[in-house]
């Protein structure tokens, strides 16, 4: 459920499912209400510097080389400067290694939160570039569900997991990221053995929120406006204790623009871990008729049970679509206000 499609286009089709590192803030006091969203919106993230998908070869006049391997480079490894050139994009890398005429560059590098220091020779190509074997990514675009939204500060939280890499499962560092309007065109069923997706539209170009963090449990940013999340009153979060076995729902927005509660049971609770503290089954026939259950694009679809939001829908069980797991919602919220930098709380 981590399949997304990475095109920089004005509209896309796409999907960012079940598929970002925490930025430092103050600590913000969390509420004890929030609004359940269950909005599907594009979300757009920008990495700080250029992640490592895959290292290849150099075909040059004397054979393959690698020069990746040979510099001890990794699949995830993200690289934020080059020599004194601080690395935005991989336009920006690109140039760095062709400015470097063949000589060794010194790259800093973050691999899961550590710095270091490589030595990057290019070598030449049979074309008579200088090149590195390195397949780069830059950024991620997709749609999401969002699960919160708090009217005071106007924080929101989306997803219940973090935006990672496709290939090398790694966390993708956040410089800056934007969340879009959506409209879901189509769904694509899910069967045993293979998840479905809901297939959306969205327009770069019309912002309704910025992200300032992407976490091992969601991702959260700041609304544009005060009402662009806030479709219902604000309800009693739950904690941990308030969960139990049995019936509960979940609100999605499955066709159109459309939020819609659906019927679904908690049918295991888990202790510890991160986005994974429940089992959840779909029950509603409609949903199952039209989705066969939880798709790709549902992923932060809020969890509400007894008059109190308690999750968010976050993966998918291959082999049943409907069933799949949830994220207690006190772990998301609880990293949502630890990350909120002190610039953006209310005041």
């Amino acid at each position: 459920m981590k399949q997304t499609k990475f095109r920089r286009v004005m509209t896309v089709f796409a999907v960012l499912f079940l598929i970002l590192s925490a930025v430092p803030g103050a600590l913000a006091a969390v509420p004890t209400e929030l609004v359940p969203v269950g909005q599907t919106v594009g979300i757009d993230i920008k990495c700080d510097g250029v992640m490592v998908v895959s290292i290849g070869e150099v075909e040059t006049e004397h054979g393959a080389v690698a020069p990746g391997v040979q510099a001890g480079l990794l699949p995830g490894d993200v690289i934020t400067q080059v020599g004194a050139v601080r690395i935005h994009s991989s336009a920006d890398f690109k140039e760095a290694v062709l400015a470097s005429d063949g000589q060794t560059m010194t790259a800093h590098i973050d691999r899961a939160g550590q710095k270091m220091q490589l030595n990057l020779t290019p070598a030449k190509d049979q074309g008579g570039s200088y090149e590195l074997g390195l397949l780069l990514r830059d950024g991620m675009a997709g749609i999401g569900t969002v699960t919160f939204y708090d009217p005071i500060t106007g924080l929101f939280g989306a997803l219940g997991h973090s935006v990672s890499e496709v290939e090398t499962g790694a966390l993708m560092p956040l410089a800056e990221g934007f969340v879009m309007p959506a409209s879901v065109k189509s769904v694509r069923r899910g069967t045993s053995g293979t998840p479905g997706e809901l297939q959306g539209e969205f327009d770069f170009s019309s912002t309704i929120g910025t992200l300032f963090a992407n976490t091992p449990n969601g991702i959260f940013g700041h609304a544009a406006d005060g009402d662009t999340f806030a479709h219902t009153d604000p309800i009693p979060i739950g904690t941990a204790g308030d969960l139990a076995l049995g019936a509960a729902k979940i609100r999605a927005n499955v066709q159109g623009t459309e939020i819609q509660e659906f019927d679904i049971e908690i049918s295991r609770i888990f202790s510890g871990g991160d986005d994974r503290n429940m089992m959840i089954t779909v029950t509603d026939p409609a949903l199952i008729a039209l989705t066969g259950g939880i798709v790709q694009g549902m992923s932060g679809s809020p969890i509400l049970q007894n008059g109190k939001l308690v999750g968010a829908v976050t993966h998918v069980l291959i082999n049943n679509p409907e069933k799949g797991y949830g994220i207690g919602i006190d772990s998301m919220v609880g990293n949502a206000y630890a990350t909120m930098p002190m610039e953006e709380q209310a005041a």
